[in-house]
């Protein structure tokens, strides 16, 4: 996405380590929860990644409560199975997309030329 001009608000990759080792403090985990709530803030599209950790479906209801565009994107069609998948998904507001991380660029990106020519 970078390369294509957009800007990353937060990269949880940068945090994750130290949560999934449990190697945080309750200070850790409230900077990294208000770094997480900014950048979905200051975000103009959020891309959830599928299966999600703990913290993603709270990112989710920000993203809806704040009317943000946001995708859902998982790498197989298993947001389709009633027996995975929430029934907030299907909001008519939210986007789903699965297949390839490229196949999310496009639609982030298609979508954005669509909405530039109008």
């Amino acid at each position: 996405m970078e390369g294509k001009g957009y800007v990353n608000t937060y990269d949880w990759t940068d945090d994750a380590v130290s949560i999934d080792m449990n190697s945080s403090t309750l200070d850790d985990l409230c900077r990294i929860g208000q770094r997480e709530r900014d950048a979905v803030m200051g975000a103009d599209v959020v891309v959830v990644l599928l299966p999600a950790g703990k913290s993603t479906h709270v990112e989710l209801g920000l993203a809806i409560a704040r009317h943000k565009r946001t995708i859902l994107y998982s790498p197989a069609e298993t947001i389709n199975n009633p027996a995975v998948t929430s029934m907030f998904y299907y909001l008519p507001e939210l986007e789903t997309c699965w297949g390839t991380l490229d196949d999310v660029v496009d639609q982030v990106v298609g979508r954005e030329a669509a909405d530039t020519l109008v």
